[in-house]
């Protein structure tokens, strides 16, 4: 992004503009308005519904638009849920978060909605059964660790869910741009180290901040997005 340090707009008259330019958009008719491309600067994006986004999710109606409009940065300490984000990390090592997301659905499936006892109770055989399931990432690494995982998540204390309330970022202001957003910090590092101290698999620092975003354990929207917030929202329920 180019700020005013940098004899550029800032964001904010830039957001003022995508907002103009999405309300002209908004008077033209249903199909006209389908048909305008998006709208960006830097790294927000204004799509056809007239939201302004963090950019990386893209526009339209796809799994990864819909993941970062209901989920990421939203807080939860659901057990589902914390296991969901969890295994979508372990998947996403080494690949892009759009070939993940893509396959959400079949993750949720196989993994029988993310049902932490039941997934803790499958077997070699299913095990090895998943790693022919075209619907899925077949690598068998992270099928076991997911299964690991979810064991480790029955008897580790303290719970996931007490260890993310423990590491979660309060007050944290939203980033201005997506280089701002860091891969990991301090406490990643430190919760990393806990989770692995517990058993878990998959869990270095990098995908552990990325699970912390996903939980809402930080809110890393982008400044603009209408998902951001400038101060710590509730929990959810």
């Amino acid at each position: 992004m180019t700020g005013a340090k940098d004899g550029g707009p800032t964001l904010d008259g830039d957001i003022k503009s995508l907002v103009r330019e999405r309300d002209r958009a908004d008077s033209g008719t249903p199909q006209q308005r389908d048909e305008r491309p998006p709208v960006r600067i830097s790294d927000v994006i204004i799509g056809p519904d007239g939201k302004p986004r963090c950019a990386w999710a893209g526009t339209g109606d796809s799994p990864l638009v819909r993941y970062h409009d209901n989920v990421w940065g939203a807080r939860t300490y659901d057990e589902s849920a914390l296991f969901e984000a969890l295994t979508l990390g372990v998947f996403q090592a080494g690949l892009s978060w759009e070939i993940v997301f893509a396959k959400r659905d079949a993750f949720q499936k196989v993994f029988h909605g993310f049902d932490v006892a039941k997934v803790a109770r499958m077997t070699s055989r299913e095990i090895s059964q998943l790693v022919e399931d075209t619907s899925i990432i077949r690598n068998r690494a992270k099928i076991e660790a997911t299964v690991n995982n979810a064991r480790a998540m029955l008897t580790a204390s303290p719970s996931l869910a007490d260890l993310a309330k423990t590491y979660k970022i309060e007050g944290k202001r939203p980033p201005r741009s997506l280089a701002e957003i860091p891969t990991s910090t301090p406490k990643a590092e430190a919760f990393a180290k806990q989770l692995k101290s517990q058993g878990y698999r998959f869990v270095g620092p990098t995908s552990v901040y990325a699970f912390m975003q996903n939980i809402g354990a930080v809110n890393d929207h982008i400044h603009g997005c209408f998902r951001a917030v400038d101060h710590d929202a509730p929990a959810a329920t």
